[in-house]
């Protein structure tokens, strides 16, 4: 039996109980509040706890203020890297200041394994992690149930990102055939299966990763990781490199094996289009970056017809437009402008962490994403 307990920031929900044998769940409340939608929710971080076979799983969630639970909206699921946790990889990503302004939910989960420093954590990625650690893929599936029965959430905008160590540990749950995410963004840490060599050469093995449906992915690494190195080596849990990770996501989605792309000075795009059902593999090589999250000081152009700029976005915002696009090819579109009151400021966790944001939805500019020259 698994069970789950809310200890908000602001308590405001109660104790809600999870029965996990074969998912059936008991909730607390209205029939409306057990179908997810028509409870709302107090804006900003709030701490999550659920109880999982007798141990106890730690995440935060992030509620924009104009969330209602009377309208269905989308969850990107925000998984950390090695010696991290939820808070830290949010104030990384900065998903919570791109939800505030689009309207979404974001829960960031925590690894299972103790990290190197203290409040700091890892995940157990199965295939290649030699520590004793506890299922995540049973904590990732309950994190991901937990919130459809209790927000108001739209089952086909389910997304996640994952920075390096957690990047590592959303491919293999995704490799191990969980179909709960539309489309997955990575930052240093794209996987296709635990590493294995053949006459000498480091590949994954096909054996490990069968996922359970197509599923869009976009990735950004950088050539001065020495962490995750993208031409491969490194730790024995890497080895195999991110364009060879890249390509075999193309071919277990079915893809045109022939990449589009355009090459800088700063930055290589490539995209694998003409996917099985709609989706598409597309990566983002940055000349200078290294074993970080690519931030303000990295942008995105989104250009329209005749190349017309639309608006600059960080990797994040890059990532948030995949996303909503579906994660298929993009089409040059219209663009919609957008208004930013100067008063309206992301709801976090203390302040001075998050940026001035737009609290209104903001329609997808059905843009192709275009780097721009001075990353």
């Amino acid at each position: 039996m698994t069970s789950s307990t809310v200890s908000d920031r602001v308590r405001s929900t109660g104790i809600v109980r999870l029965l996990v044998s074969g998912f059936f769940f008991l909730v607390a409340g209205s029939s409306a509040f057990a179908a997810g939608c028509g409870t709302s929710f107090p804006a900003g971080r709030h701490d999550l706890s659920l109880d999982i076979n007798g141990q106890t799983r730690s995440a935060v969630y992030f509620i924009p203020s104009d969330y209602t639970g009377k309208r269905k909206v989308p969850v990107v699921f925000d998984f950390h890297g090695s010696n991290s946790n939820p808070d830290g990889q949010m104030n990384r990503s900065h998903w919570d200041e791109v939800a505030e302004r689009e309207g979404f939910i974001v829960m960031a989960l925590q690894g299972s394994l103790p990290g190197e420093f203290e409040g700091t954590h890892a995940w157990n990625v199965p295939g290649v992690t030699k520590a004793e650690g506890l299922d995540e893929g049973a904590f990732i599936r309950t994190a991901v149930h937990y919130a459809t029965e209790t927000f108001c959430v739209d089952p086909a905008r389910i997304y996640a990102s994952g920075y390096s160590g957690g990047g590592r540990m959303l491919s293999q749950y995704i490799c191990d055939g969980h179909g709960d995410f539309a489309a997955a963004g990575f930052v240093m840490g794209l996987r296709a299966g635990y590493p294995e060599q053949e006459d000498g050469v480091w590949r994954p093995r096909k054996e490990s990763c069968h996922p359970a449906k197509p599923v869009s992915i976009i990735a950004f690494s950088g050539l001065k990781d020495d962490v995750n190195p993208f031409a491969g080596g490194g730790k024995a849990y890497w080895q195999y490199g991110g364009e060879v990770a890249l390509k075999r996501w193309a071919d277990l989605n079915g893809c045109d094996p022939h990449p589009r792309g355009e090459k800088g000075d700063t930055a290589t795009f490539s995209a694998y289009y003409g996917c099985k059902a709609g989706t598409s593999v597309i990566s983002y090589v940055i000349t200078d970056a290294d074993h970080s999250w690519p931030g303000n000081r990295v942008r995105f152009r989104l250009a329209a017809l005749q190349g017309e700029t639309i608006r600059e976005v960080d990797a994040t915002g890059r990532m948030w437009d995949f996303f909503r696009n579906s994660g298929g090819e993009l089409l040059a579109g219209t663009p919609q402008k957008t208004a930013c009151p100067a008063d309206k400021t992301t709801a976090g966790k203390e302040a001075g962490l998050q940026g001035k944001t737009c609290s209104q939805q903001v329609k997808s500019d059905n843009s192709e994403p275009v780097v721009t020259d001075g990353l």
